[in-house]
């Protein structure tokens, strides 16, 4: 039998030009499809237009060539799929409900912090609206303790055993979001299986989304891809470097440096190597030597 077809994806979001810690999770992806001879798909996620930096985009597939980083097929753009995350949530609806509250309401709830450093919803709309409350969001009921599926568990390809209780963790999460625009948790679901996504390689900030990604592919019937969240890159303060932290935009003028710098991040030896092809040559190689390969 036919191993698994392999299909990555890196799925950047516009808010800015490519950083250091950007370029990780870009270069991950794309050497562990390479080393499995996989397709490398790459998405634009434009879904929260209110953060989109004019030009961004255009800048970060600009950069990804000049690294020598090429994809399969074409550029997914999150904003042209808003009717597929519709779809998804009708598919949703007896597991929905709407929410008046405030973001500052919820935190004062002082119910927990998740450790993606949002505050954990108390439920308090779940019985209904409270009178004279509108609905400003969309959140989906998660499991309560000793129901089944309150547990959501997975191995990770590179941090190992996963577990998180959905409920205490998180509460009930977001779909839609008050001020109109889809939830991150369902558009990547919902794009990384019409994409046929089977192995989702990304930086470890996103480790605590993922049991509510898998619990929304569980309600949907969508198949699980794998997944692997490699180290972050922070800055001198232990802050994951982002535009909001002072990344500085990577040096396009000096693509062999950059790439070297960040292929020693991820733990590769690659000697230097006298052009950009020869490098991902050499660390593809490097890379299925440390992750497998084929």
């Amino acid at each position: 039998m036919a191993a698994p077809r392999y299909i990555g994806r890196f799925a950047p979001s516009p808010t800015g030009p490519l950083h250091a810690g950007s370029l990780v999770a870009a270069m991950a992806s794309y050497l562990d499809a390479k080393a499995h001879s996989g397709q490398w798909l790459v998405r634009i996620e434009d879904i929260d237009e209110s953060r989109t930096a004019a030009g961004a985009a255009e800048w970060i597939l600009q950069s990804l060539i000049r690294f020598g980083m090429h994809w399969d097929g074409e550029v997914v753009w999150q904003s042209n799929r808003k009717n597929l995350y519709q779809a998804a949530f009708d598919q949703l609806r007896a597991y929905t409900y709407s929410c008046g509250c405030t973001r500052r309401e919820i935190a004062d709830s002082r119910i927990g912090i998740a450790a993606d450093g949002a505050a954990v919803y108390p439920g308090t709309c779940r019985a209904g609206l409270a009178p004279g409350r509108l609905a400003r969001s969309f959140r989906l009921r998660v499991p309560e303790q000793d129901q089944a599926g309150e547990y959501i568990q997975f191995e990770d390809a590179w941090i190992g055993p996963v577990a998180q209780h959905l409920s205490t963790a998180v509460g009930d999460f977001v779909l839609k979001r008050a001020d109109g625009y889809w939830a991150y948790q369902l558009a990547v679901v919902v794009d990384d299986a019409a994409q046929c996504v089977s192995h989702v390689v990304r930086g470890a900030d996103l480790l605590d989304s993922t049991p509510r990604q898998i619990y929304l592919q569980r309600l949907l019937q969508l198949p699980m891809p794998k997944y692997s969240h490699v180290p972050v890159v922070v800055n001198r303060q232990g802050e994951k470097l982002s535009k909001q932290t002072g990344a500085q935009q990577l040096d396009l003028q000096r693509p062999l440096e950059c790439l070297l710098d960040t292929a020693h991040f991820l733990g590769l030896a690659v000697a230097r190597p006298v052009s950009i092809k020869q490098f991902w040559q050499k660390a593809t190689i490097a890379w299925g030597n440390l992750h497998g390969g084929g």
